[in-house]
């Protein structure tokens, strides 16, 4: 994590040209805090110019994000899904990039570091070997979360990353493996302990 990374140093940082900033976390997001995710959006985009803003389209702490980025400039918001048509209606993205558009054998790095998450090791493989069903899809939504943050052929990796996290529980899930290939690949990250002081 990035210690005291303030609103105005981030700013200055990162809103530069292909500039590419996560905004995604857990999908069960305190009632207290749901507003506080749209309003960091908001802030987010109206404060910045340059960078865009790169989602999961899931719900809960994706969908808040994008609500407030897509009420000020929705043309600065991109998703990537696990696969075609996901959560459509409620996509509020100007470009949606679906995990059956990437070429993995033109990205090998993207299957390495899914890899890493235990749980889905295998069913990476199975998926990769073309296998769909409602187990290999566990392994779909770990890929998108490592296009996320590495890019691929056709797409720009993340810059930085701003998530929403069970601080409870921290760094678990589909959220703590978005957040390990960050620290992986050293994109800095902060979660709500740090932003929430910027509203």
């Amino acid at each position: 994590m990035i210690k005291r990374m303030t609103l105005e140093k981030f700013i200055k940082l990162y809103d530069i040209a292909n500039s590419m900033v996560l905004l995604e976390g857990k999908r069960d997001v305190l009632e207290c805090d749901q507003k506080k995710l749209i309003e960091l959006g908001k802030l987010l985009a109206s404060r910045t110019t340059k960078m865009t803003f790169r989602s999961g389209n899931a719900v809960g702490a994706d969908q808040y994000f994008s609500l407030g980025i897509a009420s000020v400039d929705k043309s600065r918001l991109q998703v990537i899904i696990p696969y075609a048509n996901h959560r459509q209606t409620t996509n509020l993205a100007y470009e949606t990039l679906s995990l059956e558009e990437v070429d993995f054998a033109k990205n090998p790095e993207i299957i390495n570091q899914s890899k890493n998450n235990v749980k889905t090791e295998k069913l990476v493989d199975h998926y990769v070997l073309g296998y769909r069903d409602r187990i290999t899809i566990k392994a779909a939504y770990i890929i998108r979360d490592t296009i996320k943050v590495l890019g691929t052929d056709k797409i720009k990796p993340a810059t930085f990353g701003i998530f929403y996290d069970d601080l409870k529980n921290p760094m678990i899930g589909g959220t703590g493996h978005t957040m390990n290939v960050c620290r992986m690949n050293n994109i800095p990250i902060i979660d709500q302990r740090e932003w929430f002081e910027w509203l």
